[in-house]
């Protein structure tokens, strides 16, 4: 596994990133907030993590909701995966939404999203008059069928 250093300022009392277990691509953020946000249903929020990252050129940080969050309670994130840029310096903050049918309290310290730190491509747009064919050509949505 590639390791990049990702240089991190962090508010008073707030928690480094971390990795929840050896094989964890995504490390954990934290709520950083002073008491608990209830989220009624429907509902988003902004959440603050009290962190500020440096990536290194040539890397994003993606930001992407945790499973067991998702699977128990209906919380997401909005905008998943969100892009931090490598170039962005201000406070990292996670938007929530509650997809469930019930009211979800989100605790001071609590595990809201995980980061995934990546490397980038970016592409060099070039105008064409045509394009090659292909077998699937101009199919959207749908176009293979349901089955």
């Amino acid at each position: 596994m590639k390791e990049v250093e990702v240089k991190v300022k962090l508010k008073p009392g707030a928690k480094l990133p971390f990795y929840a277990t050896e094989g964890s691509v995504g490390a954990d953020l934290h709520a950083y907030i002073d008491a608990p946000i209830e989220l009624k249903p429907m509902e988003r929020y902004m959440v603050p993590t009290g962190i500020f990252i440096e990536l290194p050129p040539g890397y994003e940080a993606q930001i992407r909701p945790r499973s067991g969050l998702a699977a128990k309670h209906g919380i997401t994130t909005l905008n998943t995966p969100g892009t931090i840029d490598w170039d962005y310096r201000g406070e990292i903050k996670v938007i929530l939404i509650n997809l469930g049918q019930e009211i979800f309290v989100i605790e001071p310290g609590m595990r809201i999203a995980q980061m995934v730190i990546a490397p980038v491509t970016r592409g060099v747009f070039v105008v064409a008059d045509k394009l090659s064919d292909t077998h699937r050509g101009e199919g959207g949505f749908g176009h293979s069928g349901t089955h």
